[in-house]
């Protein structure tokens, strides 16, 4: 509500007691969208975004962005919350009547929530017919802030190490043999350790992980095995105790990396569907900056840092956020556009 101004908070009191049906629609206030539904809390998450959806087809709204609802102040359990969110939107994308609502997302940063939607969404997936397919498959873009390929995604192959090492053992009795051949078999132990790590990411790796897996087990005492195949997948690090440390620490950094790449790209596509950059282009058109691109200059207005650099056909620019123009290094001067995406209408 502070994000939103003063003029929506009047609104609500202006409207407070007249709600129908459990909400109530006022402006977009500083938000930028063209209008904001403020539902009256209750445990019904379902009949609730069901409301709103027909409210916005009503309406004639093209679009309309969902927060994970009842899971702040109301305690909802998230897996609750996404099973009734998913359910209602799938039934309301099956009827043949809907002709003006066309995007529907729901914005979720918490992680933890996050994994829950995503459970939702395969055991729908799963259990649902090929007809709801595409449908899903659009969740999906929008969630993990990627196209998704139609085909099933390569395993990556992480080549075996193999390294034997022979004891030849002499001595006066047997009995003295089996002695020092479980010495060094205790001693081996000692120093061997195996560890796992499960994450979704895993899935996410491609070459240049795999590339990265392969040099540290040239370089260390450990075998690698990549089980990616399995739900969650997994990576088997055994060897030396230090070498299988170091390397664990490596593998949980790139499966970070990794996440926080798709939550900025996620970030982006959700920022760049509010507002656009642009810098000019050819007779007189305007192009659009990349995603990432126009979330830096996005934040930068709005925490109100004077200047940014940006690339721009490959020179340097820097951006005066206040005037929106742009310098390059020879001192030539662009305007920018900052479109703002009426979505609702």
């Amino acid at each position: 509500m502070d994000a939103a101004g003063s003029q929506v908070a009047d609104e609500c009191a202006q409207y407070a007691g007249q709600y129908q049906s459990g909400f109530i629609t006022t402006q977009g206030g500083n938000l930028l969208c063209s209008k904001i539904i403020h539902l009256i809390t209750n445990n019904q998450v379902k009949s609730q975004v069901s409301k709103v959806l027909h409210e916005c087809e009503q309406r004639m709204y093209k679009s309309v962005a969902l927060p994970a609802i009842g899971t702040g102040q109301a305690g909802q359990s998230p897996a609750k919350v996404a099973d009734e969110m998913l359910e209602a939107i799938v039934e309301f994308a099956r009827q043949k009547s809907v002709q003006h609502l066309q995007t529907i997302k729901i914005v979720i940063f918490q992680t933890n929530m996050f994994t829950d939607f995503c459970k939702s969404m395969k055991k729908r997936e799963d259990s649902d017919s090929s007809t709801m397919e595409s449908l899903f498959s659009m969740f999906k873009s929008f969630f993990w802030g990627k196209k998704q390929s139609s085909e099933k995604k390569k395993f990556m192959i992480l080549k075996k190490k193999v390294s034997l090492v022979t004891f030849q053992i002499c001595g006066e009795s047997q009995e003295k043999v089996d002695a020092t051949e479980s010495w060094i078999k205790d001693l081996i132990l000692k120093e061997q350790l195996e560890n796992t790590v499960a994450d979704e990411a895993i899935e996410s790796f491609d070459e240049t992980e795999i590339a990265i897996l392969e040099g540290l087990q040239r370089k260390k005492q450990v075998t690698i095995q990549l089980e990616n195949k399995l739900s969650p997948p997994q990576i088997k690090i055994s060897g030396i105790s230090r070498d299988v440390y170091a390397v664990s620490l490596e593998v949980q950094r790139m499966i970070q990396q990794i996440k926080s790449t798709e939550e900025e790209q996620s970030k982006a596509e959700l920022l760049y569907n509010l507002v656009e950059w642009r810098y000019p282009g050819s007779n007189g058109s305007f192009v659009a900056f990349d995603k990432l691109t126009n979330t830096q200059l996005e934040h930068a207005k709005v925490f109100k840092k004077p200047y940014l650099s940006v690339k721009i056909k490959k020179k340097n620019y820097k951006v005066d956020l206040n005037t929106l123009k742009a310098t390059d290094d020879q001192g030539k001067t662009i305007s920018l556009q900052r479109v703002a995406k009426d979505e609702g209408k």
